[in-house]
């Protein structure tokens, strides 16, 4: 919430490498909870990178954004708990691609 994406990409993911490893995580699945977990970090105040643009394009006030957006935040917290508990949801297609 308080980083950039890439930066945190950059950061974290060389870090948490070896971690992941050594508890035999998929890799695959780790890369799109990381992804969905940044997406509601962009959203969310107080950078809210994401909401500066939604506010931008559709020229309105980001008042009238911070205050509509929190059901989105929801819905995204709902969906990343079950990609998270969920992984063969989540590696159905990844899977079914590499046959």
């Amino acid at each position: 919430m308080f980083m950039e994406t890439l930066a945190i990409m950059i950061i974290l993911v060389p870090i948490l490498l070896p971690l992941l490893n050594a508890v035999q995580i998929d890799l695959v699945h780790f890369g799109i909870v990381l992804l969905v977990n940044l997406v509601i970090g962009q959203i969310t105040p107080p950078v809210g990178v994401l909401m500066f643009v939604a506010s931008a394009v559709s020229r309105t006030h980001l008042g009238q954004i911070a205050r509509e957006i929190w059901l989105f935040v929801g819905a995204l917290v709902a969906a990343l708990a079950v990609i998270t508990y969920l992984p063969e949801l989540s590696l159905w297609l990844p899977q079914v691609l590499n046959r």
